[in-house]
């Protein structure tokens, strides 16, 4: 074994995996699932239990009250629940007309916990709060593997109060899949390089794969510091280390690679439309709407601009700490970037094989690499995407306190705690100031326990020994307050629609911090509202398919962003004879057709997709599918008075061709077309099918 790779003398507080093998030798799976390390303190082992106890319980609480949270993505789990076929190719609706805009790992696990559970906002959510749970059991054994249990459990604790990480494990986007994910890689990756071990490099692959399944190239965003702490600690050769990257590479492409060959080899007749494209195409979505169009701001066919004026929010390197995206990650963001300095420091003149080192490049590299591409990305950005952000700070923060706490004998480790934590106080400080008449106290609460334990931190040396726990643990709770009290007002409210923000309203705010609709809209009971759809019902929960309404009266988004639950009339009617048809009713745009949906658990056509920009169905294809008597109801209005970006107009086509030669009828109030019953006199209402 290679000296190099053995622990210094003053550094008793880690190991390195080739001795592991031996002290744990003979100890059994199950001993070691309850108690721990043998190397563990005997507490480490219950109170990790208790962190992820804890974390259930407290993203249990008021679960849901989010109904179905995001409807585009519930309304898929329906679907997928339904149908093989939209299972696999996560389809919007069970006759299989679209798919969504993402890739559908995520979609399978709501999927299957709804064919357990049947559909309910339980079976939607739970699924994302155990996501939530192991995504905190996962970094609190990467960050313990060279940085002691203490370490291990501030990390999970960091992570787990984090408010958008709190918000996004309660709701159904596919970040907690993503999230966990992009953990496990990380501790995959620890293990590859304690080990030069090509097999644990495969198993990076196999996690980023199903991550790119999760939400396409995003994952792409941590991988630069897993292959740079690979290639630069790994105790192996040269050419072994870039040997074994390129098998995780492949690993990747593998086992990401066989679905998209599959949809993309597959005839277009014999799949879905690839929602968010505009040739039916997942590399065009991939590398385009998804991809190099967030980048540059040329998502073709994108409406809206997230309801404020400049698009999606001014770019530059102080995005993450602005009004709109601080006060879901930014709180302990300062801490994480000096730590990460000064454990580069501290490591700089360690070996290469350096574990710790090795760590602060994995996690670094994420936070890095992550924290520039959303500060810079000019396209479609919403404030929610930011908890991919959440596991690096939570382990940076504990690993470089710990690090500089195992030299505090020294005068600069002092000084550089006391800074991180003068530096945290006053931007938790700055933050709580941003909701005034919220908590008003909690932030001079803050910054006065911060301050003093600055100053206990620069006084360690002359401190009695008793005082030392408190002046840590005054650190810790003045760290972790301001987000905690965030996390709070997170679980207390209820949240649905496609953009969402964590924490208490601001003052002329839209929901949470500076963010969109923090208040719930729609749900599992909600109703239409509004005849007609043509200019919706607003801010309340009402459906407003004619893009009128807005979610909380912000800016104009309507049907395009929040979906409600229709009322009984319409279930009814809807239900009717649904077996006669393919798709019992039609609409514009993903989220008014979700709400139909997940109504009557029935597919709903939703024309030109979540937009209502893509150009499926076609005007020929829709009036075919009307000939052949698959397509019930049109569902009036549509997503009209936004701003849109390219993107087809066969969506207007249709609502044009629908009003001109089919009557209408109310339902419960709402309008909707009868497309088996064409308008006297009308001359093109039933085309030959093609």
């Amino acid at each position: 074994m290679d000296t190099a790779t053995l622990p210094l003398v003053d550094e008793p507080a880690y190991r390195t995996i080739e001795s592991a093998p031996e002290r744990t030798k003979g100890t059994s799976r199950l001993h070691s699932l309850w108690r721990g390390n043998p190397d563990d303190p005997t507490w480490a082992r219950p109170a990790l239990w208790g962190l992820l106890l804890a974390t259930a319980v407290f993203y249990l609480v008021n679960l849901t009250s989010n109904g179905y949270a995001n409807a585009f993505y519930s309304a898929a789990a329906q679907a997928g629940s339904s149908s093989w076929k939209a299972f696999f190719f996560g389809s919007l609706d069970g006759g299989n007309s679209i798919t969504v805009d993402k890739p559908p790992a995520s979609l399978w696990v709501m999927a299957l916990s709804v064919r357990l559970f049947g559909l309910n906002s339980f079976a939607i959510l739970f699924p994302e709060v155990v996501m939530g749970v192991a995504s905190v059991g996962v970094l609190y054994a990467t960050v313990r593997r060279h940085f002691g249990a203490i370490a291990a459990l501030l990390a999970g604790a960091v992570l787990a109060l984090t408010p958008v990480a709190v918000l996004m494990f309660r709701f159904n986007n596919p970040e907690a899949l993503l999230v966990l994910l992009m953990t496990l890689g990380a501790w995959a990756t620890a293990k590859a390089v304690d080990q030069a071990s090509p097999r644990w490099m495969i198993i990076v692959g196999v996690f980023m794969g199903l991550g790119f399944l999760t939400k396409t190239l995003q994952v792409l965003l941590v991988i630069p510091g897993f292959a740079v702490a690979y290639l630069v600690a790994a105790n192996t050769t040269v050419v072994k280390r870039i040997w074994h990257t390129l098998l995780a590479a492949g690993a990747m492409v593998l086992s990401a690679g066989w679905w998209v060959a599959i949809v993309e080899l597959i005839p277009a007749s014999a799949r879905p439309y690839i929602g968010g494209s505009q040739t039916n195409s997942f590399l065009e979505l991939t590398f385009g709407y998804n991809g190099l169009g967030r980048i540059d701001g040329n998502e073709t066919g994108s409406v809206g601009g997230g309801g404020r004026a400049g698009g999606w929010g001014a770019t530059g390197l102080a995005r993450m700490f602005n009004s709109s995206v601080g006060g879901q990650i930014s709180w302990l963001l300062p801490a994480a970037l000096i730590l990460l300095a000064a454990g580069f420091v501290v490591r700089g003149r360690r070996p290469r094989t350096d574990a710790r080192r090795a760590a602060y490049l994995i996690w670094g590299g994420w936070l890095v690499v992550t924290a520039l591409t959303f500060s810079l990305m000019a396209g479609i950005f919403h404030e929610y995407y930011t908890i991919a952000l959440a596991p690096a700070i939570a382990a940076l923060v504990a690993m470089g306190a710990v690090e500089l706490w195992e030299h505090k004998e020294s005068t600069w480790a002092r000084i550089v705690l006391a800074a991180t934590m003068a530096a945290t106080g006053i931007w938790c400080f700055l933050l709580l100031s941003q909701t005034p008449t919220w908590l008003p106290w909690l932030r001079i609460v803050v910054l006065a326990a911060a301050l003093c334990a600055s100053l206990g931190l620069l006084a360690l040396d002359v401190v009695h020994r008793s005082a030392v726990p408190v002046i840590a643990g005054v650190g810790v709770v003045a760290a972790l307050l301001g987000p905690t009290a965030y996390s709070v007002a997170t679980v207390d409210k209820a949240y649905s629609g496609s953009i969402v923000t964590a924490g208490p309203t601001m003052a002329g705010g839209r929901g949470g911090p500076g963010g969109a609709p923090g208040g719930a809209v729609g749900g599992p009971r909600g109703a239409f509202g509004g005849a007609g759809g043509a200019g919706g019902a607003g801010g309340a929960g009402g459906f407003a398919p004619g893009g009128g309404g807005t979610p909380n009266g912000a800016g104009g988004m309507g049907g395009l962003l929040n979906a409600t639950i229709p009322d009984t009339a319409v279930v009814a009617t809807l239900s009717a004879d649904a077996s006669q048809y393919t798709w019992v009713a039609a609409t514009v745009g993903s989220q008014n057709a979700a709400g139909l949906q997940l109504g009557t658990q029935l597919p709903v056509m939703a024309i030109g997709g979540f937009n209502g920009t893509d150009p499926s169905p076609t005007l020929e294809q829709f009036q075919a599918y009307v000939a052949a008597g698959r397509i019930h109801y049109f569902l009036a209005g549509g997503l009209g008075g936004m701003r849109q970006n390219g993107g087809a107009d066969t969506s207007s086509q249709i609502s044009t061709w629908v009003a001109e030669n089919f009557p209408t009828v109310s339902i419960g109030g709402t309008t909707f077309y009868d497309l088996t019953q064409p308008s006297s006199g009308s001359t093109d209402a039933t085309p030959t099918a093609v």
